[in-house]
């Protein structure tokens, strides 16, 4: 017993006909009665009065319908509502704090936008952490800075990720060359957590050079970072990408892309991992506003 036959025996008994039948479920005729006749020959009884005029339930007919008819339907309803969860999501997305108020803000207002109908649920990581939610399963897309090569993802690359100095604005840094992390060192740092790819970065190239150093300001957004560094406290490194136009009237913004490494970042997904369509969607939108806001270019 097959649900196709039984779907073809309900639209007969709702409908007391096969040729309707047939026309509801889009397919032939004789497809409908095969089905039935199928279905009488399992259960070894006859389920239609066929002398009649419209068709007539036999009492097994009657007794069938009243079993499979709520059976059918909620497994039609099952497959809407799958279709419908499949088009709506939600999609899950895990970024460093560093791209999350920049670079993909500047996507989830495209995304939203084109696809107000599918939900996003966004988590805040960093790049190993963020590595670990998709592996686990726990996100479809991840949004990293950096990518160490790992066979379980795969990486397709979408901006540059270059460290830029950020100092008060007319601070003697911003006016005069930087050729050395020690210049930098020379002032208070303002700086975004521990464990942060920015961070272990230049920490690890400044105990390199035993070059001391003072943090005095730890924060967990490059916003909070910057207006800090507004207020002359301190000056910190961050990615160019976290600088927003209006930030010059505030701040000096100097390239270290000669000091400190360019990287690529992009979007990692568990390898072999079908996307939903949602996921695809949210991955295309992301290549194209990238490639728009020219943030490739750096």
């Amino acid at each position: 017993m097959e649900l196709r036959e039984l779907r073809s025996f309900c639209a007969a008994a709702r409908v007391r006909s096969i040729s309707r039948a047939a026309d509801i479920l889009e397919i032939g005729q004789p497809t409908v009665t095969t089905h039935i006749k199928k279905l009488e020959s399992e259960l070894g009884t006859v389920l239609f009065d066929r002398m009649k005029r419209p068709i007539q339930l036999t009492l097994s007919g009657k007794t069938l319908a009243d079993l499979a008819t709520p059976l059918v339907e909620g497994i039609d309803a099952l497959a809407d509502t799958t279709a419908e969860a499949e088009e709506r999501g939600p999609v899950v997305v895990a970024a460093t704090p560093d791209l999350i108020p920049h670079t993909l803000l500047r996507v989830v207002r495209v995304f939203l936008a084109r696809h107000p109908h599918i939900h996003l649920r966004i988590s805040s990581a960093t790049r190993h952490e963020v590595q670990e939610i998709v592996s686990d399963g726990e996100a479809d897309v991840g949004i990293v800075q950096h990518y160490d090569r790992d066979e379980q993802f795969d990486f397709e690359g979408l901006f540059v990720y270059e460290r830029v100095l950020i100092t008060p604005r007319d601070h003697p840094l911003s006016v005069e060359p930087v050729e050395s992390l020690a210049q930098v060192a020379e002032w208070p740092l303002i700086l975004m957590s521990s464990g942060t790819h920015t961070r272990d970065i230049l920490e690890s190239e400044l105990k390199r050079r035993g070059v001391n150093y003072e943090i005095i300001v730890e924060l967990d957004s490059m916003d909070m970072i910057k207006r800090y560094v507004a207020l002359g406290m301190g000056v910190s490194i961050g990615p160019r990408l976290a600088i927003d136009p209006e930030d010059q009237d505030e701040l000096g913004v100097v390239g270290l892309g000669h000091l400190l490494p360019v990287e690529q970042g992009g979007i990692i997904t568990l390898r072999g991992k079908r996307l939903s369509t949602p996921t695809e969607r949210f991955i295309s939108v992301m290549r194209d506003t990238l490639a728009t806001a020219g943030v490739q270019g750096g």
